[in-house]
């Protein structure tokens, strides 16, 4: 299988060249397994996957971790989040060695749990995503054109698909009955997989929207607390991310909600019907998925250099709005997604955002479309949609 290099494989590197430890987050199929195995080929792997041996790890941490003596790669820990406390110790045990775990895991809310309670102070935490279209961009020796844009939103970017050239609407497929069975059982006690089946393609079709979880509650047929919870399992799951509003001192005009996005479009486009880029193409969905896939390039361009995520949305109660706001400095990067080839110079929530805020707090203000490299007038410009190399 073809091998696509990783842009996060240099932070992993002084991660665990600094600690002892180092926790890699991600949703399943990200490539987290492949890209420790090949950045460490002298660790020992163990998969906690098989039933088996995490059942063992669970009982018998430390006769586990004498079979599998470190530096070793400890798959999928939290079918066995017990297994930390053994880790701890022998970290505590060899106090100036380095590299000496790392652990992966698909489902971050119960690791997380697992590292404040285990590895507090001796674990390093770096999130990979499936491939940013910068990684599938210099796999491929070229740049992205409109028409190669709406391919590489429909396939997404899990790293199987491209370096197999698989069909995603098969893998897909596959991919969501695994989640539904092992994910999400293991979760929650989801009392029909056909409701949750629903209630992800539901969330597909909204995403970019704000979220209401009563509309989406009374359209599945079960209560908004269910709802709230089913939303936990896909954030823990690495699948979604629930961006906030910035209402820091812009008084009350601004909504509360937050608004939803998927965190690869491939799985979106899967998920809302779509069988292939022209179906997303004709689709009223196709400027949500869009700037889903911005949403996406910046929040793997952070985590790729291991910085944390900081970003927000703007929207007031007339609907003025700006599609991403990114403080830095006091200051604020203005982001606005147009799939179009001429979009306006000027954007009320550009001009909205900058007299709540003050014109010296704005520090640029960008419309991102599929074209790059042309300026607009205003002081708005048009960005790359692959690279994002705007973003502080």
């Amino acid at each position: 299988m073809m091998w696509i290099p990783r842009e996060i494989e240099q932070v992993l590197g002084e991660a665990a060249g600094s600690r002892p430890a180092v926790m890699v987050t991600g949703s399943r199929q990200a490539g987290k397994t492949s890209l420790l195995t090949r950045a460490f080929p002298g660790h020992t792997y163990v998969s906690l996957d098989l039933p088996v041996l995490a059942e063992r790890a669970e009982r018998s941490g430390g006769e586990f971790l004498a079979a599998y003596p470190p530096p070793a790669i400890l798959d999928e820990v939290q079918h066995a989040p017990a297994l930390l406390r053994h880790v701890k110790a022998d970290i505590d045990a060899h106090r100036d060695e380095t590299g000496r775990f790392l652990i992966t895991g698909s489902q971050r809310f119960l690791l997380m749990q697992g590292v404040a309670e285990s590895l507090a102070g001796r674990c390093s935490i770096v999130e990979l995503h499936s491939l940013s279209g910068r990684e599938i961009a210099s796999s491929t020796g070229g740049r992205v054109d409109r028409r190669g844009l709406l391919d590489l939103m429909f396939a997404g970017g899990y790293p199987e698909l491209h370096a197999r050239g698989l069909d995603p609407v098969r893998w897909f497929s596959d991919y969501v009955a695994t989640y539904l069975e092992r994910d999400v059982r293991s979760l929650l006690n989801v009392r029909s997989l056909r409701d949750f089946d629903r209630f992800l393609r539901l969330c597909a079709s909204r995403t970019g929207q704000l979220v209401s979880y009563s509309s989406i509650a009374s359209d599945v047929g079960v209560s908004p607390n269910t709802v709230r919870g089913w939303f936990s399992v896909l954030e823990a799951s690495c699948v979604v991310l629930l961006v906030e509003p910035y209402y820091e001192n812009l008084g009350k005009r601004v909504v509360k909600s937050p608004k939803l996005y998927f965190l690869d479009t491939g799985l979106a486009c899967f998920l809302a019907g779509m069988r292939g880029p022209d179906d997303l193409e004709r689709s009223s969905l196709l400027g949500a998925m869009f700037e889903t896939h911005v949403l996406g390039q910046m929040v793997r361009r952070q985590a790729n250099r291991g910085l944390p995520v900081s970003l927000y949305f703007y929207r007031d109660r007339q609907g003025r709005e700006v599609d991403f706001v990114i403080p830095a400095g006091g200051r604020f990067h203005l982001v606005e997604c147009k799939w179009t080839e001429s979009p306006p110079s000027r954007l009320r929530g550009f001009e909205e955002f900058r007299a709540v805020a003050g014109p010296d707090a704005i520090a640029s203000m960008t419309v991102v479309t599929p074209d790059p490299g042309r300026p607009l007038e205003g002081g708005v410009s048009t960005a790359d949609a692959i690279a994002m190399d705007f973003v502080p």
